[in-house]
């Protein structure tokens, strides 16, 4: 079978009023709790290096008081997870009453919603979009010059940027820059508006993950609403992709939304049963898939491993024999490179991304395990006398992580290929190894793992995993996106306070819901 996995999903009963009462109450939880964030990111998020909320009456209080808002934001990521993690009862596959895919995308637009017009959070990337977008509507090249010496060390759009990144060229797709380019102007230099405009285009992306998810998912038999849940609703996305605005949601989306376009009027197919016949606009919709990947791939490389994923789909749909993956390889290998040729001269930018793929590289993140190998080995080195060499075992350990990330990749396409695993269970793995193993590693860049895994890995050990990975990774960064100049008592307090608040709420969500917090009794499991 190519898109489809034997079964399909037991079609859910609607809720009933216990239960609809009990969504209601997690909805209300969830939004208080981005209503917390939303206010605490005045204070404490990624702020302009001029503050526009410092001239606005009331809300510029939130800038003199950080620990205060600090806080909130914290007690609003806490309450959004719990949030999520209550919302999680009404999409376990296994129950017989499930949250319709409606009900879902509703919760998760009420949860985003206060987080469409504040602040970016965790992170100070958007202002390198906003200054490489500048540098593009201004007619130079973000892939030879840093917005210091393109724009100038005075420039309010360099100012925001991290002092890391102000030298160093962009390592994005020519079409995110060439979007933002033609966004710049209409922000006028205004800082405010161009982060909105970039959350804008992140914005894109999550719709195009939610409306591709749940479409997947029944390609593949797990519940949409599961899949909607684990993907869509999860509070790393929340938080990343519409709070942070990073670009990796407008790649995840496009690289979805390609393979479901792609898999749309492809027929079912089971092992060794004879292929169908070609189905009417097949070919069209497989190259349309191919195309909106490579949009993906012209945002950022990583989503170039879902083509060779689709196309042993596209192989496994005739024989699945070798003959049929060079047949199926060599026409979308064609399309693709037409495509990505067209984007990048196309937006005027040519290929000079190519070169730059290595930026992200230049920081180390103390929770990528291939940078604290670096770090262990230089504490070793020094311990044994031999010099700290930590600098030098960055690249090798980092190359290794890639040929090890490769090697997964590899066996997870032959083994899709002959069968043993669903091909798009094998591009989510292969894009773990990859992020996992990356000197760089981020909480978001864990989503393009997930987000694919969801729509098809429809065991329970990954939906465990994946949970406890979501509802640890997103306190590992500061809001601000930045420290608190040694003021190590900051956070204990802060978060001392919003453990308060936390547990404030749980108590007032048991009293409005008991149901919430109780254990699931068995007659609403489906039958095994």
């Amino acid at each position: 079978m190519a898109t489809l996995v034997p079964g399909r999903p037991h079609d859910p009963e609607p809720l009933d009023d216990k239960e609809l009462r009990g969504l209601n109450v997690v909805r209300r939880f969830g939004a208080v709790g981005s209503l917390f964030l939303a206010l605490g990111s005045l204070g404490a998020g990624a702020a302009p290096v001029i503050n526009p909320v410092q001239e606005i009456p009331v809300l510029r209080l939130f800038t003199r008081i950080p620990m205060v808002s600090l806080a909130m934001g914290l007690a609003g990521m806490a309450i959004i997870v719990l949030s999520w993690l209550l919302l999680g009862r009404f999409a376990q596959p296994a129950r017989r009453r499930l949250a319709t895919q409606g009900q879902l995308a509703r919760t998760i637009a009420l949860w985003c919603t206060p987080l469409l017009f504040i602040p970016p959070l965790f992170s100070r990337d958007v202002y390198s979009y906003l200054a490489q977008s500048e540098i593009v509507a201004r007619g130079m090249d973000p892939y030879s010059l840093g917005p210091a010496e393109a724009l100038g060390v005075s420039d309010p759009l360099t100012s925001g940027v991290s002092n890391m990144w102000r030298e160093t060229p962009a390592p994005y797709g020519p079409l995110l820059l060439r979007l933002g380019g033609w966004l710049a102007p209409l922000s006028s230099g205004n800082i405010v508006t161009g982060v909105l405009l970039q959350r804008g285009l992140a914005l894109i992306g999550v719709i195009l993950i939610i409306w591709a998810l749940p479409r997947l998912a029944r390609r593949f038999g797990v519940q949409p609403a599961t899949a909607l849940w684990l993907g869509a609703a999860n509070p790393l996305l929340i938080f990343h992709f519409v709070a942070g605005a990073h670009n990796d949601a407008l790649a995840i989306g496009l690289m979805v939304a390609g393979l479901e376009v792609g898999l749309q009027r492809m027929p079912v197919r089971f092992k060794n049963d004879e292929p169908p016949p070609l189905a009417k606009g097949e070919l069209l919709y497989i190259g349309l898939g191919v195309v909106l990947i490579t949009l993906g791939v012209a945002v950022k490389i990583n989503a170039i491993l879902a083509l060779p994923f689709f196309t042993v789909m596209v192989a496994r749909r005739w024989h699945g024999r070798i003959k049929d993956l060079l047949t199926a390889a060599v026409p979308m290998a064609l399309l693709f490179g037409v495509t990505l040729v067209a984007v990048c001269y196309g937006t005027g930018l040519g290929f000079g991304w190519v070169g730059a793929l290595g930026t992200p590289g230049l920081v180390r993140s103390w929770i990528s395990p291939t940078s604290e190998l670096a770090a262990l080995g230089g504490v070793l080195g020094i311990a044994l006398g031999l010099g700290n060499h930590t600098n030098a075992m960055v690249p090798i350990l980092g190359a290794l992580g890639y040929l090890v990330a490769g090697a997964v990749t590899v066996k997870f396409l032959w083994d899709s290929f002959k069968w043993r695993y669903r091909p798009i269970i094998g591009l989510g793995v292969s894009l773990g190894a990859v992020m996992v193993l990356h000197v760089a590693l981020q909480p978001w860049y864990l989503l393009w793992a997930i987000i694919p895994l969801a729509a098809a890995a429809g065991t329970s050990r990954f939906r465990i995993a994946a949970t406890i990975v979501t509802a640890v990774l997103p306190f590992l960064l500061p809001t601000t996106g930045s420290t608190f100049e040694g003021r190590g008592f900051v956070l204990p307090f802060a978060w001392a306070a919003a453990g308060v608040v936390t547990l404030l709420g749980l108590f007032i969500v048991h009293r409005l819901s008991p149901l919430l917090l109780s254990r699931p009794s068995p007659e609403h499991s489906v039958p095994a």
